[in-house]
């Protein structure tokens, strides 16, 4: 749980809650990747971009909707924004190979985790 706390996606604290979690994300680490399953209604994939920015995730999501008054008046418009970074340094993940999949308002991103041996900032020390 310490390394999960450690998480430099944790490190970003707008948008949370008292609990420490995202409204409507849930985040899991593993050996091999960070599993990000974000909660979207109302977004297609059209709607939602994700780009790198240095070491930053960047996922923006940006959609209309349209309220019906039911009074014969019409109805109100506007848009819904969504848009949150999170670090993901390049010494620890593959940032090259991220997956995005976007169904039904949930987008699903997969992060690959580079193993301990292909990272270059960590070097084993023999012992004599």
């Amino acid at each position: 749980m310490d390394q999960f706390m450690e998480n430099p996606l944790l490190s970003a604290t707008r948008g949370m809650g008292a609990s420490g979690a995202r409204r409507g994300w849930d985040i899991k680490e593993k050996d091999d990747a960070l599993y990000l399953r974000i909660d979207m209604p109302g977004l297609s994939r059209e709607d939602v971009k994700l780009a790198m920015e240095q070491d930053t995730l960047v996922i923006r999501g940006e959609g209309k909707y349209e309220e019906d008054g039911g009074d014969g008046e019409g109805g109100e418009s506007g848009s819904r924004k969504f848009t949150s970074r999170i670090g993901l340094p390049e010494k620890i993940y593959k940032i090259d190979e991220i997956k995005a999949e976007m169904k039904n308002g949930v987008l699903k991103v997969v992060v690959p985790k580079m193993k301990e041996t292909e990272r270059k900032d960590v070097r084993q020390i023999d012992i004599n």
